[in-house]
């Protein structure tokens, strides 16, 4: 059975690149759907885990969070093959989709969000005018 498709966490969107743009002006022209490069990095100095996350122009955007890196970067030490997109910007970052076993990443489906339903209480839904004498 398959692994199922993710939605994972980019993170470090406020630190600079050694080279190029800078990771939040990347962001800003990455598109859902556009695929992402995860690169280990096991010699990184404050995660033996990090993975490194590159838009299809080859510019970093950030790091995988450290609580899922460490799931992915398995999979990957065993030759398993993980494809990634761009899912969607956020204020820390990026989300990304990551798919496994050959898989094609697919964004999920969304719900559109429906606004509030407002209820109506019949005792104060209606509030006259105050009647002032002449």
């Amino acid at each position: 059975m398959p692994r199922p498709a993710l939605s994972l966490s980019v993170v470090g969107a406020d630190y600079p690149n050694k080279r190029g743009p800078g990771r939040r002006f990347e962001l800003q022209i990455c598109q859902p759907c556009e695929p992402v490069q995860l690169v280990p990095e096991p010699k990184n100095p404050a995660d033996e885990h990090a993975i490194a996350v590159f838009s299809c122009r080859g510019i970093q955007i950030g790091y995988l969070a450290s609580e899922r890196a460490v799931l992915i970067s398995g999979i990957m030490a065993r030759g398993e093959e993980v494809r990634a997109i761009y899912q969607q910007p956020e204020p820390y970052g990026a989300v990304i989709r990551v798919a496994f076993d050959g898989e094609e990443p697919v964004l999920p489906v969304l719900k559109p969000k429906q606004p509030p339903v407002e209820t109506v209480d019949p005792e104060h839904d209606w509030y006259p005018d105050e009647e002032w004498p002449e």
